[in-house]
């Protein structure tokens, strides 16, 4: 469920039997669809790094919490208390400061004197409370108030809203406005562990958040009409085992104590008392009971738990993001640090959800790529144009749940960026990632004429996408001086290579032995990719070698074509095409090969266009022939990469012939390239793009001005990075 200010401005005036069959409609979508994440995320038992253990030896911990949401539920705390106090457990009881009812002081002592802990729960319980920053300064101060005023140390938002920026303005140790997975809740991202952990900002302040992680009782015995607590056992067997916290969540004001039957409204609270017996008759004595600001206090001891308070970044990307090595490398070392991290992509295959979280990162798949055709022009701009429209409305409505810091926009096209209009006029920052320069691209796919009208249009749009961005980003140095000159300044704009990612292209142990040699080519297949010329290249040296097979991994407008070329030298058995590999699999494909052919067209755009699978192929250990590009020779030599005159098929074979057949040109070549994969690959260069994203974040603090890293030199000579290219 989203969260919408609407909903809460109608909800006073709507029927609690409306709002009951929505919520439970809802919530019986969700759980279908996210029945592989809930109620256990398998992702979120892991201890983060650092973690010290329970005290005194313990398993895990078992935090019980209470919110009371009114006066019914304001009458039941006593009954709750003593109820607790019989079966041996103490807990944290959240009261509403502003709302319908009052919190008598009597009641807050009699807590206090027998062992429980007293908290805010937001200020009116309104979902208002996150609507903006400046509005939720001057709230802050009233919860302050009320947090002296009942000595309270820890905070729990209405409906689990949140921002844990923002709660760094509150006076607080702990809060517990998170949790491990919860699908039902307005804003349900997760923070996918069962641990608690620091929050901290750059002014050295920090507070312990306290995700819960059992689903709350109104979600379980209200929404879904569970008739016992069997999912709170199954979690708490789960968390148990991985050494977790077990945080339950519930409400008074739903807990039928008189043992009247099941209303609509209430639960017996028959199935609480079950649940605390289950854990007192299977774990007594190996769990830690401990009340909210015990474990925030034992936590503050250990430094190393601290996790920064850091950013909520979307993406768009018109590309399939498993198959995108730039967007993932992104995505996910934001997502490493901590950033909540949502994508915006294309759906390569049926059989994808339309929404999963891999690596941490929130992937959503908007529309579909199956069996394209993008040869049209028209055909083209219209998936264009109905990704951006779709993108704009998905990301437009999330900023409005929970506003982002950071739109990064990865073109093409160039005009994607336009959907971050929202984000941006609220105030977040864009990023425009320039992959392909649009207009060279659009000239070589669709054969225009460079400096036509629709050229110098695309040169306009492109002008006005980099004017709209807050950065551009530009994917190679001979892209990044043509821009320049034409559509961005160079205070706006920086280099980022498609650096290699080492923890993605591990090196792999070479596992076929059949005798063959298999040359490969991974990538799009388009016309200025050359993979025709490679064919021809195959067909001159396939009688030379007759154990060698060309083995082509992917998609694209020129398929059919090379299809029905390789037919015509009648190499069908010999030349195999295989669809795209996922990122996290192609690794070991191109382990298991001999040589790796980057074919592109000199007199084309893939002249200037840096390619990827160079590095690929290097990190690997196999030998790479590359076409004597403009951009492959600015960034290698001879002692890196055996080069062959672009378009030339005949002096390809001949490259092939010499790498297949001297053992000592192979050594040379993957010796050299090893050694320039060490100096040059994402783990060596990632913290200037997370410099980028904080210095972009933080300038609306700073008036706008911004401190980028300084664009790389032609030439990258730097230090090793530490880590290891030994398979």
């Amino acid at each position: 469920m989203l969260f919408n200010p609407l909903y809460y401005q109608l909800k006073p005036f709507l029927p609690w039997r409306i709002r009951l069959a929505s919520r439970r409609a809802l919530a019986a979508r969700q759980r279908a669809r996210f029945a592989d994440t809930w109620p256990i995320n398998e992702t979120a038992g892991a201890p983060p790094e650092g973690w010290p253990g329970w005290p005194e030896g313990k398993k895990f911990s078992v935090v019980l919490t209470h919110d009371v949401e009114g006066p019914t539920g304001l009458e039941r705390c006593r009954k709750l208390m003593q109820f607790e106090m019989d079966l041996g457990f103490r807990s944290s009881f959240n009261f509403i400061p502003e709302a319908e009812y009052s919190v008598l002081k009597t009641l807050r002592y009699d807590l206090a004197a027998n062992g429980f802990e007293v908290g805010v729960h937001d200020l009116r319980h309104d979902g208002k409370l996150f609507r903006s920053r400046a509005a939720f300064k001057p709230q802050a101060s009233r919860i302050n108030h009320y947090l002296r005023e009942w000595k309270a140390v820890g905070f729990r938002s209405g409906f689990m809203l949140r921002n844990l920026d923002w709660i760094h303005h509150l006076d607080i140790e702990y809060d517990t406005s998170t949790f491990d997975t919860d699908p039902f809740e307005p804003q349900p991202e997760g923070v996918g562990t069962v641990f608690p952990f620091c929050v901290a900002n750059a002014n050295g302040g920090s507070y312990v958040e306290l995700p819960y992680t059992l689903a709350q009782d109104s979600t379980l015995f209200i929404y879904l009409q569970e008739r016992t607590p069997q999912i709170w056992k199954q979690k708490l067997d789960w968390i148990a085992r991985h050494g977790g916290m077990v945080l339950l969540n519930t409400h008074p004001d739903y807990m039928a104590f008189d043992g009247s039957g099941r209303s609509s409204r209430e639960y017996p609270v028959a199935h609480y008392r079950e649940f605390l017996e289950y854990l007192n008759a299977h774990y007594r004595g190996s769990f830690w009971p401990a009340l909210p600001r015990e474990v925030a206090a034992y936590c503050k001891q250990h430094s190393s738990l601290k996790r920064v308070s850091r950013k909520r970044i979307c993406m768009l990307s018109y590309s399939a993001y498993e198959s995108d090595n730039r967007v993932m490398r992104y995505a996910e070392a934001l997502a490493a640090r901590g950033d909540t991290v949502d994508v915006l992509a294309l759906q390569a295959k049926p059989e994808q959800p339309r929404s999963e979280e891999l690596a941490g990162v929130h992937l959503s798949r908007i529309q579909k790529r199956i069996g394209k055709n993008e040869k049209g022009k028209i055909s083209y701009l219209f998936r264009l144009l109905k990704f951006c429209f779709v993108a704009s409305l998905r990301l437009s409505g999330r900023h409005f749940v929970q506003p982002y810091d950071l739109i990064h926009v990865h073109n093409i096209p160039d005009f994607l960026v336009f959907a971050a209009w929202l984000p941006k006029l609220t105030g977040a920052k864009v990023i425009l990632d320039v992959h392909d320069i649009v207009p060279e691209f659009y000239a070589s796919k669709f054969n225009a004429v460079e400096n036509g009208l629709l050229f110098k249009s695309l040169r306009t749009v492109e002008r006005c996408s980099a004017s709209f961005a807050h950065h551009v980003i530009v994917s190679n140095h001979l892209w990044h001086q043509k821009l320049v000159t034409r559509s961005v300044s160079t205070s706006k704009s920086s280099v980022f290579l498609n650096h290699v990612d080492l923890q993605v292209f591990v090196p792999h142990r070479r596992t076929r032995n059949d005798g063959k040699l298999i040359i490969i080519f991974p990538g799009g297949l388009h016309w200025h990719q050359g993979v025709d010329i490679a064919i021809r290249a195959f067909a001159q040296v396939s009688n030379q070698l007759p154990k060698a097979e060309f083995h082509i991994y992917g998609q694209g407008s020129a398929r059919n074509e090379l299809i029905a070329l390789v037919a015509s030298f009648g190499l069908e058995q010999k030349v195999r095409f295989f669809e795209n590999v996922p990122l996290t699999e192609i690794a070991e494909v191109i382990a298991n090969a001999d040589i790796g052919v980057v074919p592109k067209r000199a007199d084309s755009f893939g002249n200037e266009a840096y390619s990827t699978k160079i590095l690929e192929f290097m990190s690997q250990g196999i030998p790479v022939i590359a076409s004597r590009t403009k951009i492959d020779t600015f960034y290698f030599n001879d002692d890196i990469v055996s080069f062959f005159r672009s378009g030339d098929a005949e002096d390809l074979a001949q490259k092939i012939l010499a790498v297949a057949r001297d053992s000592g040109l192979r050594d040379s070549l993957v010796r050299n390239a090893r050694e320039y994969v060490v100096r040059n690959n994402w783990q060596t260069k990632k913290q200037d793009y997370l410099q980028l994203v904080d210095s972009l974040s933080a300038s609306t603090e700073r008036n706008g001005h911004i401190s980028l890293p300084a664009s790389r030199p032609a030439v990258i000579k730097e230090e090793a990075a530490d880590v290891a290219l030994t398979p």
